[in-house]
């Protein structure tokens, strides 16, 4: 995918990727801090540490191109 507004790829950050991927040319870095880590149901693959912290380590739903439409119409609820 080319950079838009829904899709885009930092090659050049340090992080890059930040999860672990089979496929990091289709890693969306649009969201780089997921927009919806405050909500206890974001629809992501999340667990909680014994410290109670949200750990989004496993979580890919913000970082796939189909997911950009998800994370908005949540972001609008």
């Amino acid at each position: 995918m080319k950079n838009c507004f829904s899709f885009f790829k930092n090659e050049n950050c340090e992080y890059f990727p930040c999860h672990k991927v089979h496929d990091s040319e289709n890693f969306n870095c649009i969201f780089c801090f997921c927009p919806l880590y405050h909500l206890e149901n974001c629809g992501g693959n999340y667990t909680v540490n014994e410290r109670h912290i949200k750990d989004c380590s496993n979580c890919l739903l913000p970082h796939k191109p189909e997911n950009y439409s998800f994370i908005t119409d949540k972001l609008k609820k």
